[in-house]
């Protein structure tokens, strides 16, 4: 069936009035950011089972939890303009289809390398469906206001998905098998797929693009992403061979580089190196980045703190990781009201500020006690269930409607790439300062000494990081904002 001859969705004028006359397609759609979120957050708790059970090292460990990020930040641009080309609908089915295969074969797994390789595929699919979602989603609907709800419902199962990982994770633990934490995510892509493929129509033509889809870019941007993770572990775990960081960080470099000369010189370039110019664009990215930092630290740090260093068992974890279920669950109906108060650019900076602020209160104080891990916890739970939504809707308000997958692959790109790099530092940081691998039982003084260190210099590094990019954020938004707040 060629283009030109799929029904086309509603025009402008038959849009969706209000929320509940494409309930179907939101249903759908959330579904396909909760698995989305949900693998993010869902393994962290079970990580220390993990590596009892499959007798993981930490690198195993890191790469279980980071391997998912890493395939789903470094494809999901060329997904993004496959899906813009072929259609986000089509795509996305595709993805949901293969996410079920995957999350099935867990059953099956019996070494760390074949989890790593079943997260791998998972982000795999994760890069076909999430960018077409959120591209769907702001196409629904013309108005600002209701585009911002739209977003805010789908995003809040995302979040409850990232936050309600960890303690139900825990929860499922204390009475089942870790596999079962992978194979949850066959029912949803399920439900997902059957959603998607009868509320939603295929786009019209005008919603896509003809262009030639710039794989050699893809490959490029790609490898890029995979050497910034990779190589800080080849530092660290490569013994005796310093030369082989350098060369990974050398060929990380060229590939960048590649990568940039390719986009600018491509008649028709996988990304439009001018998008970044524009103020939106930049601001949002680097929130969505700081945020992404913030949120996959605090995260992997938390969990790993409880448990570890306090020796709380996975369930009574997942009940000190409960304050961020709440907030984001109470501050639902907060959001919109937040926004009208303070606008799209004062309250994309002042939530990813929040996100930070939480990071920075978790690494100076974790070591002091509970406490200080409930703060943070709130602080970002706070931030990051605005950000995501306004972030997200300024970078693709400027994009025209047949690159939205490509805008929203952008969006997400930024925050996987820093979840995966957030993952990839601490893992690196608690594997050169913790002798021995962290999934043992035996725990002196000094190693736990080393730990509680190696996660205050980790959660400082993360810090500092976040905070540059929400400076530039700050600064690139004010391009927009200036003669507004001079009025």
């Amino acid at each position: 069936m060629t283009i030109d001859s799929r029904p086309e969705l509603p025009s402008i004028a038959t849009k969706p009035r209000n929320l509940r006359d494409a309930w179907l397609a939101l249903a759908a759609l959330s579904a396909v950011f909760l698995f989305e979120m949900l693998d993010n957050s869902i393994v962290n708790v079970a990580l220390p089972t993990i590596g009892r059970d499959l007798h993981a090292s930490t690198i195993d460990l890191q790469w279980v939890a980071g391997a998912y990020s890493l395939f789903f930040g470094g494809l999901m641009l060329l997904f993004g303009s496959v899906a813009d080309r072929f259609g986000r609908r089509r795509v996305m089915l595709v993805g949901l289809a293969l996410l079920a295969l995957a999350s099935a074969t867990t059953a099956l797994v019996t070494t760390p390398a074949e989890l790593i390789a079943v997260r791998a595929v998972m982000g795999i699919a994760a890069a076909m469906t999430t960018p077409g979602s959120m591209a769907l989603t702001f196409r629904l609907f013309e108005d600002e206001a209701l585009r911002i709800r739209a977003m805010t419902v789908i995003s809040t199962a995302g979040l409850v998905g990232l936050a309600v990982g960890p303690t139900a994770g825990g929860m499922i633990l204390a009475v089942a098998p870790w596999q079962i934490l992978l194979l949850i995510n066959v029912p949803i892509a399920v439900v997902a797929f059957i959603g998607i493929r009868v509320g939603i129509s295929v786009e019209s033509r005008d919603d896509l693009h003809a262009d030639h889809i710039d794989l050699a870019g893809a490959v490029l941007g790609t490898l890029t992403v995979v050497g910034a993770l990779v190589t800080p572990t080849v530092f660290v775990h490569v013994t005796g061979a310093t030369w082989a960081g350098w060369v990974a960080a050398g060929m990380t470099v060229a590939g960048g580089v590649a990568f940039v000369v390719r986009e600018r010189v491509a008649s028709q370039p996988l990304l439009d190196l001018r998008l970044f110019l524009r103020p939106l664009v930049a601001s949002g990215l680097a929130y969505k980045a700081a945020s992404g930092l913030a949120v996959a630290g605090l995260s992997y740090m938390a969990t790993l703190q409880l448990q570890f260093a306090w020796g709380w068992s996975p369930a009574l974890a997942a009940v000190g990781m409960l304050p961020q279920v709440v907030v984001l669950l109470a501050s639902g109906r907060l959001v919109g009201p937040f926004v009208k108060w303070a606008g799209l650019t004062r309250a994309a900076w002042m939530s990813a500020a929040a996100v930070v602020a939480g990071l920075a209160v978790f690494a100076a104080g974790s070591r002091f006690g509970y406490a200080f891990v409930f703060v943070a916890l709130v602080l970002v739970a706070a931030g990051m269930r605005v950000v995501g939504v306004v972030a997200g809707n300024n970078v693709l308000t400027g994009l025209p409607a047949n690159r939205s997958s490509v805008g929203a692959a952008l969006v997400d790109t930024s925050s996987e790439i820093a979840n995966g790099v957030g993952i990839a530092a601490v893992g690196t940081i608690l594997a050169a300062r913790v002798s021995g691998s962290v999934a043992t039982t035996s725990w002196s003084a000094v190693r736990l000494a080393e730990f509680q260190d190696a996660i205050t210099v980790a959660g400082v590094a993360l810090t500092a990081v976040a905070t540059v990019l929400v400076g530039f954020g700050i600064i690139r938004s004010r391009h927009t904002s200036v003669v507004r707040h001079a009025r």
